[in-house]
């Protein structure tokens, strides 16, 4: 079974403002690009254009394998630990989107895992391209990114495969391909990795939005 690792953000200037998301599909094993998205959405809060580029990561991985395991990695704690089924989602703009990314995968074949910003750089520098081609008018285009160019650079040669457990710096990709693949093997269907519709909308943590 292959095993994807999915990086998304979203952001806005004004929160809500001019927003966009950004989101990459990695493979896990070495660490390899294979597909980015990227949006200019229009007037939106951080957290709705958070939860877009989750949807369309999500979406970008299925299209490339729907039998794959998928570890998802954002910096947003807040959509993290709702779709993780921890904290509550309240906020009406959020609940459908939650249901919609529930809907794309079986719940049993997706983690969450929240990380540092500095560590979802990729994912970040393609929602910042989205809301600068929106602020000129025009749509975010996969041939002007310069957000996987910039990551393949700070890449090891060697496969995230060689070693079992982390062994670089915190941004190191290798170090997260291996991550992500321990908590995938590690992936049990409990409630708090259960992204079901149901328990999206109902979970009972402390967490609102």
């Amino acid at each position: 079974m292959r095993e994807f690792i999915v990086e998304a953000d979203g952001g806005s200037r004004g929160n809500p403002g001019p927003a966009g998301y950004g989101s990459v599909v990695i493979d896990a094993a070495s660490g390899e690009t294979l597909a980015e998205r990227a949006e200019y959405i229009g007037v939106a809060t951080n957290n709705v254009a958070e939860y877009r580029g989750l949807v369309a990561g999500l979406r970008a991985a299925h299209e490339l394998d729907p039998a794959a395991e998928v570890h998802v990695r954002m910096d947003s704690k807040l959509v993290v630990e709702q779709m993780s089924g921890r904290w509550k989602i309240k906020h009406p703009d959020m609940k459908p989107l939650a249901a919609e990314a529930a809907r794309v995968f079986p719940s049993a074949q997706v983690t969450y895992e929240w990380i540092p910003r500095e560590r979802n750089k990729h994912a970040d520098r393609l929602a910042n391209e989205a809301m600068d081609a929106g602020k000129r008018g025009e749509q975010w285009s996969a041939s002007a990114s310069t957000a996987d160019l910039d990551t393949r650079a700070s890449r090891p040669a060697a496969a995230a495969s060689a070693a079992p457990e982390p062994t670089g710096p915190p941004g190191d990709a290798a170090a997260g391909a291996a991550r992500a693949r321990a908590a995938l093997a590690a992936r049990r269907p409990t409630a708090d990795t259960d992204t079901r519709v149901a328990d999206v909308g109902s979970s009972s943590g402390t967490g609102v939005a």
